[in-house]
């Protein structure tokens, strides 16, 4: 196997690998395929729900007006912000919470609001975005948020900043990569071998790179295999066989690795159930009561 060229590091490899510093990042070292919404997307977005909930509003205006007759200008008044606060918060509130993340508007546009650690919206979050919506969106007419989203990297309003959430495009994450193979030839090898976790930065870069390998210039794909075979080498005793290609050993070890997860994750589940089953029997071989 190649060795490491002078001064390569994990970062190396990922700038080399082109990976963009904004992707989601799981705890299996695997990039999701997401990217922040653009502010002109959000925008047209953001159009179409707030036309959608001022439709809302007015239909629910006129029908309170034909049910509740005979009411004073100060009840009125009271309907009025009652109609106003389930349009502007409680709404867009329900809406995200069950849809975790989408609207009318958002389907529309191909977004979704997701938390920073790309998990989906919580009550909470919802709540914080519609709150702070009704100064940024509504009483601003978008303005505050336009000036937010166009400066901030990841396109945030100020209810993004304070819940912890962002707008992804979705339609883009929908591509699935095909899953690793273990190489028939490593098989015996990676059963034995003593396979530790990658760090985060290397297994990231070594996922990515297998996934774009086929795009990439000869030259270039060599280097970087060899450089990632260099790094991940140091957390696997005994070495693959001699003469192993680069892009072989890192399929094998990222393959053992998650099999070797999935079955510690399987066990884990099974004592679970095991132990819940066992602590449910009544003692001494008692009888459950009919």
């Amino acid at each position: 196997m190649a060795t490491t060229p002078a001064g390569a590091t994990a970062q190396d490899a990922l700038a080399r690998a082109r990976l963009n510093e904004d992707l989601i990042i799981t705890g299996e070292a695997v990039a999701l395929e997401v990217r922040p919404a653009s502010v002109g997307v959000r925008i047209l977005g953001a159009l179409l729900d707030a036309l959608t909930y001022g439709v809302a509003a007015v239909l629910l205006l006129v029908l309170a007006a034909r049910v509740l007759t005979g009411l004073n200008p100060a009840q009125l008044g009271v309907v009025q912000v009652a109609t106003f606060a389930v349009v502007q918060v409680l709404a867009p509130t329900a809406v995200e919470t069950l849809t975790r993340g989408r609207s009318l508007g958002k389907l529309a546009t191909g977004t979704r609001i997701v938390r920073d650690d790309g998990g989906p919206v919580r009550l909470r979050h919802a709540l914080v975005r519609a709150l702070v919506g009704v100064g940024e969106l509504w009483l601003t007419a978008g303005a505050v948020a336009i000036t937010c989203s166009a400066v901030n990297g990841r396109g945030k309003r100020v209810g993004d900043l304070l819940a912890g959430t962002y707008a992804v495009r979705v339609r883009e994450g929908a591509r699935r990569r095909p899953a690793l193979v273990m190489p028939p030839e490593l098989a015996g090898w990676a059963a034995r071998a003593d396979i530790r976790a990658l760090p985060p930065t290397v297994g990231l870069a070594a996922h990515s790179f297998l996934a774009r390998a086929a795009g990439m210039a000869p030259a270039a794909r060599a280097e970087l295999g060899a450089s990632l075979a260099a790094q991940v080498e140091p957390f696997v005793a005994p070495p693959p066989p001699w003469g192993t290609p680069p892009e072989r050993f890192l399929t094998a070890v990222l393959v053992a690795r998650r099999d070797r997860e999935e079955a510690v994750g399987l066990a884990a589940r099974e004592r679970d159930s095991a132990e819940v089953a066992r602590v449910g029997r009544l003692p001494h071989g008692l009888a459950d009561p009919p």
